[in-house]
């Protein structure tokens, strides 16, 4: 397992860099073996040095690609395939390690209604991604392709979304792609208006939950 202080989403790319010496450790493990490790969010504490809290809902995330750089670090491109569930934490081996379920997506109650909201939702993600970009935040290109599939395509508009790690973790809790609709709906339209308020304010306007990320002032 591998605590991390973003949140990794199913078909998202996560490039990492690996120094400490017990995820070494781990990465040659999984290379050696299943080139797969778990990802959660640490919620309070560092990435570094352990005593974190962790949530209980992360992704698997494979290895698609590893350098192993002079001095021992790595160098990796992973990608998340599917959510697990951290049934029971196990002893460190020298890395985190833990006992996980697999979390299976519900079905959509209506394939058409989801679809639609799939499509509904997507000018709405553009929106705020064109505003970020007015104010010179970095934000993936408002022509950005996305998933036809609303289970898929709604984590990668969550991944994309200008929202903090407490609200990404919320929507990788969702039961499918029903409730993770809605929900980004409702993060879009708060980012939405944040991000307008800041351009009307000279991008001078503070976010009180700090899940906007702050162009350099």
């Amino acid at each position: 397992m591998f605590p991390l202080g973003s949140v990794l989403f199913p078909s998202v790319l996560l490039p990492l860099h690996v120094f400490e010496p017990r995820y070494r450790a781990m990465t040659r493990h999984c290379l050696d073996a299943t080139p797969e490790f778990g990802v959660v969010l640490i919620e309070r504490g560092h990435e570094v040095g352990g005593g974190d809290v962790r949530t209980p809902v992360g992704t698997v995330a494979r290895i698609v690609e590893a350098a192993e750089l002079d001095d021992g670090r790595w160098v990796l491109a992973t990608v998340g395939t599917r959510r697990i569930r951290v049934v029971r934490w196990l002893e460190d081996a020298p890395w985190p390690r833990a006992l996980v379920a697999e979390v299976v997506d519900e079905v959509a109650i209506d394939d058409d209604a989801a679809v639609a909201a799939w499509v509904a939702l997507q000018p709405r993600l553009r929106r705020v991604l064109a505003l970020a970009s007015e104010l010179g935040e970095a934000a993936a290109p408002v022509s950005v392709e996305l998933a036809e599939d609303p289970g898929l395509g709604s984590f990668q508009a969550a991944a994309l979304a200008p929202i903090g790690p407490s609200d990404h973790q919320r929507v990788l809790n969702t039961s499918g792609p029903d409730d993770r609709l809605a929900l980004l709906d409702e993060l879009l339209t708060g980012a939405a208006e944040l991000l307008e308020a800041r351009l009307a304010m000279g991008g001078d306007i503070d976010d009180d939950d700090g899940d906007i990320p702050r162009p350099a002032r």
